[in-house]
């Protein structure tokens, strides 16, 4: 099989922990991960104490040494074009993922973004339409929180935050709302 990306270096047996065994690329460190075995990998894994909890600073870092495939790409098992999923939404990186083959795609460097984000344990959360959602839904807030600071100014926006979380505390929030509304 040949890597997605350089589409010309035959992907090799490797592994991207101890027992978690990958087709890996050597050009470009993306790795070829069945989903398969992955599950087993995580199920064994679930509860592992030896697992080390993020430090601060290490997303940036795995950021630094992600090499993410912009373009769409082909899975080597069946020839499909593969799903890009985003895995969170202030982060650009995506996880490739074919729904045929079960097989899940990762650039150089993204298990080490996936550990830093505390997601290498849950990745196949990541394909759902519920994450997927959610970051859409994430993605929408940041945008409306930005354009409304660019118009009011940070300290005004952190006095709506703050009336904000008031208000979702109220017994009160849709006669509150009403009478705002009717200004």
């Amino acid at each position: 099989m040949k890597c997605p990306k350089c589409k010309l270096t035959d992907l090799r047996a490797t592994r991207i922990e101890e027992d978690l065994p990958a087709a890996g690329c050597s050009t470009c460190q993306g790795a070829l991960l069945s989903l398969l075995y992955y599950r087993d990998w995580a199920e064994r894994h679930r509860n592992d104490p030896m697992q080390p909890l993020p430090q601060h600073g290490e997303v940036d870092d795995a950021l630094d040494d992600v090499k993410e495939t912009s373009t769409a790409i082909m899975c080597p098992k069946c020839s499909r074009l593969m799903t890009k999923y985003k895995i969170s939404g202030c982060i650009a990186n995506r996880l490739d993922m074919c729904p045929g083959c079960d097989e899940a795609w990762l650039d150089g460097g993204e298990w080490g973004l996936l550990k830093a984000l505390e997601l290498s344990h849950k990745m196949p959360i990541v394909f759902t339409e519920q994450w997927q959602r959610n970051i859409r839904r994430q993605v929408a807030e940041d945008t409306r929180r930005g354009v409304l600071k660019k118009i009011i100014g940070e300290q005004a926006l952190d006095q709506v935050e703050e009336f904000k979380g008031w208000l979702k505390r109220n017994d009160h929030q849709s006669d509150i709302l009403n009478y705002l509304h009717a200004q």
